[in-house]
C-alpha cells in the first residue's frame, strides 16, 4: 500500500511537470499533421501499451505491444487517424475543430506517463477581392472608393491601403478606413473587409490605389491597381490655332478650345469677327481664309464667359502683277522695260532670271537685240509664300546679210559663206547649185549658211535670205583662175573687217559717178566743137581717129 501510494504521488508530480511545459504544434488547414509522443522518444522496455486521447475524455486509439492498433468509434477521428512505429499520432485533413490538446499516455509495468501536445491550425487568407468599386471622385468631396475583402483565414488577416505604393492611414479628414473581421461559426475561419473613403485633390489624377492583405503565415498579397477619374471644375481655358502658322490665303485654320476641368465642357462659345457662335464641340474651323480673316479670335465657357482665352491670327498674302505677261513681241532696236507691282503682308524679296541665268535687275532695254529674246522669270518670296511670274520676249527683225565671203576648199572647190541676222529664222537661197550645203546653229538671231561649188569660169554668186518680215541679197564674184586663190586669201582677211564693206562700196560708187560726170562733160564739149567746125568750114584734124580713142577710153572707165 505504501508503495502504491508513492507511485501515485510520482505520477501526479510527473503530470504536473508535463502540463506546465505543454508542447504546441502548428499545422496548416487541410494538411496531414503528425503529433509526436514524448517528442518521439518512447522506450519499449517494460512497455505495456500506448493510448492517445484528446481533451479529457476523448479516446482516439490504443496500441498494445505486439498487437494491432485499436481505433475508437469517435466520429471526429475514426476515419482520419493512424499511429506510427514511434507511436506518433497522424491526423489527416485537419480543420479548425482539431485545435485542441492531444495526450499520449505511455503505460509500463510499473509506471504511467502522459505527454500532452497542443495543436494549433492556421489557414492562409484568400487573394484580395475588390467590391463596391466607384469610378470617379470629386475634388474636395469624400468618396467611398472601394471595399477590399479577404476570407478563410486563421488567424484573421489584416488589410492595408496604399496610394502610389505609399501606405494610407485614417487621418480623420481626407482619409477614412473602416475595417471589420467576422468569424464563421461553422468553419471558425475569419473574413476581413476594409472600406476606403477618400477626399481627392487635383494631384490624384492618374494615382494608383491598391489594397494589400497581410498574414503571418503568407507573403503580402496586393490587389490590382485602381485608377479613378478625378472630377474638378474648369478654372482656365486655352485657345490655339491648328495647324500653327504662318497662314496663307486659301488655308483652313481650326480653332481648338481646351478646358482644364474634368470632365471637360461639351460646348463652347467662339467669337468670330466679333460674333458669338455656340457650338457643341471644342473646335471651330475657318475655311479658305483670306487677308480679311486677320484678327483676334476668342473662346469661352458657355456658362461662364469670364473664363476665356484668345489668339491672334494673321493671314499672309503676296500679290504680284507684271506690266505685261505672256508672249511679248518687239522689233529689233526698240526699247522695252518690264515693271512689277508687289503687294504683300510683309517684306518681300524679288529676283529675276532669264532661262537659268540670274539677272541683277528687272529687264530694261534701251535698244533690243536678238540676244535679248528668251523666257524671263520673276520670283517674289516672303516668309511662307512664294510667287512666280513669267513672260516670253521675242525680238523680231527682217533678215540682214552681215557678211558674204569665199574660201578656198579642197582642189578647185570654193566654199561660200553667207552670215545673216533676223527673226524668225531666215531661210537661204543661192543663185547657183552647190554641194555640202550646211548651216550653223541658229542662236541670238544669227545663222551662217554655206555651200561648196566648183566654178567653171568667172561668175557672180548671189545669197538671198528671207523671212516673213522681209529679205536681203548680196552677190560675190567667184573665179576659176589660179590667181583667184590670192584674192581668196584677201577675202579671208576681209572677214575680219566685214563691217567696213558698206563704206568701201559707197566710195567705189562715188568714184564711178564722178568719172561718168567727167566723161559726159567731155562728150558735150566735143559735140559742140564739131558743130562749130562745120559752121566755119574748117577741117577737123584727126577727127575720126580721136573719136575712136575717146570711145575706147570711156569704155575702159565704165569697166572700172
Amino acid at each position: 500500500m505504501h508503495r502504491a501510494a508513492l507511485l501515485t504521488c510520482l505520477l501526479t508530480v510527473s503530470m504536473m511537470n508535463q502540463v506546465s511545459g505543454l508542447e504546441t504544434i502548428t499545422g496548416k488547414y487541410g494538411d496531414t499533421i503528425e503529433i509526436p509522443c514524448n517528442k518521439s522518444h518512447v522506450e519499449e522496455n517494460n512497455l505495456s501499451f500506448v493510448k492517445w486521447k484528446y481533451d479529457k475524455d476523448g479516446n482516439i486509439l490504443v496500441k498494445n505491444l505486439n498487437q494491432n492498433v485499436s481505433i475508437s468509434n469517435d466520429v471526429n477521428y475514426k476515419n482520419r487517424v493512424s499511429i506510427k512505429k514511434d507511436f506518433s499520432l497522424v491526423i489527416t485533413q485537419v480543420t479548425m475543430a482539431d485545435r485542441r490538446t492531444f495526450t499520449c499516455i505511455v503505460v509500463g509495468q510499473s509506471d504511467l506517463l502522459e505527454y500532452p501536445v497542443q495543436l494549433a491550425i492556421y489557414k492562409v487568407p484568400s487573394q484580395p477581392q475588390i467590391t463596391n468599386l466607384t469610378t470617379a471622385m470629386a475634388i474636395g468631396k469624400p468618396t467611398a472608393l472601394a471595399r477590399c475583402r479577404t476570407e478563410g483565414a486563421n488567424p484573421a488577416a489584416s488589410i492595408k491601403w496604399f496610394k502610389n505604393k505609399t501606405p494610407l492611414e485614417t487621418d480623420g479628414a481626407a482619409i477614412k478606413i473602416t475595417t471589420n473581421v467576422d468569424v464563421d461559426d461553422k468553419t471558425q475561419l475569419s473574413t476581413a473587409t476594409s472600406t476606403l473613403e477618400y477626399t481627392a485633390v487635383k494631384g490624384d489624377i492618374d494615382a494608383k490605389f491598391t489594397c494589400q492583405v497581410q498574414h503571418v503565415h503568407s507573403a503580402n498579397m496586393d490587389s490590382s491597381p485602381l485608377v479613378f477619374t478625378v472630377n474638378y471644375p474648369t478654372e482656365n481655358v486655352s485657345l490655339q490655332a491648328v495647324p500653327q502658322g504662318p497662314y496663307k490665303e486659301g488655308d483652313n485654320v481650326t480653332l481648338k478650345c481646351t478646358a482644364d476641368g474634368n470632365p471637360p465642357p461639351t460646348s463652347y462659345n467662339f467669337y468670330i469677327n466679333g460674333e458669338k457662335k455656340t457650338v457643341n464641340s471644342n473646335m471651330y474651323t475657318l475655311t479658305s481664309v483670306t487677308r480679311a480673316n486677320t484678327g483676334e479670335y476668342k473662346c469661352s465657357l458657355v456658362d461662364n464667359e469670364g473664363i476665356a482665352d484668345s489668339v491672334p491670327i494673321t493671314v499672309e498674302y503676296l500679290d504680284v502683277v507684271l506690266s505685261t505677261t505672256g508672249k511679248i513681241v518687239k522689233k529689233l532696236g526698240e526699247s522695252f522695260e518690264m515693271t512689277i507691282d508687289v503687294k504683300a503682308s510683309g517684306a518681300a524679296q524679288t529676283s529675276w532670271k532669264k532661262g537659268n541665268t540670274k539677272l541683277n535687275s528687272l529687264p530694261k532695254f534701251d535698244k533690243l537685240t536678238y540676244s535679248d529674246s528668251g523666257m524671263y522669270e520673276c520670283i517674289v518670296s516672303m516668309t511662307g509664300l512664294k510667287e512666280t511670274r513669267t513672260f516670253q520676249l521675242v525680238v523680231e527683225g527682217s533678215p540682214v546679210i552681215k557678211n558674204l565671203i569665199k574660201q578656198r576648199g579642197e582642189g578647185m572647190t570654193k566654199v561660200l559663206k553667207c552670215a545673216a541676222e533676223g527673226f524668225p529664222k531666215p531661210t537661204v537661197q543661192w543663185s547657183v547649185n552647190g554641194t555640202n550645203a550646211a548651216e550653223s546653229v541658229y542662236e541670238h538671231g544669227k545663222v551662217t549658211y554655206s555651200i561648196t561649188i566648183i566654178p567653171k569660169g568667172n561668175l557672180t554668186v548671189s545669197c538671198m535670205v528671207s523671212n516673213v518680215l522681209g529679205s536681203d541679197i548680196k552677190s560675190i564674184n567667184v573665179s576659176a583662175l589660179v590667181e583667184d586663190v590670192t584674192m581668196d586669201k584677201q577675202a579671208d582677211q576681209k572677214d575680219e573687217y566685214s563691217d567696213q564693206t558698206p563704206l568701201a562700196v559707197g566710195i567705189v560708187v562715188g568714184l564711178m559717178v564722178a568719172v561718168l560726170a567727167i566723161g559726159l562733160a567731155y562728150w558735150l564739149y566735143m559735140k559742140k566743137y564739131r558743130q562749130g567746125s562745120w559752121k566755119t568750114g574748117e577741117k577737123e584734124d584727126g577727127s575720126a581717129e580721136e573719136s575712136k580713142k575717146l570711145e575706147e577710153n570711156q569704155s575702159q572707165k565704165a569697166d572700172v
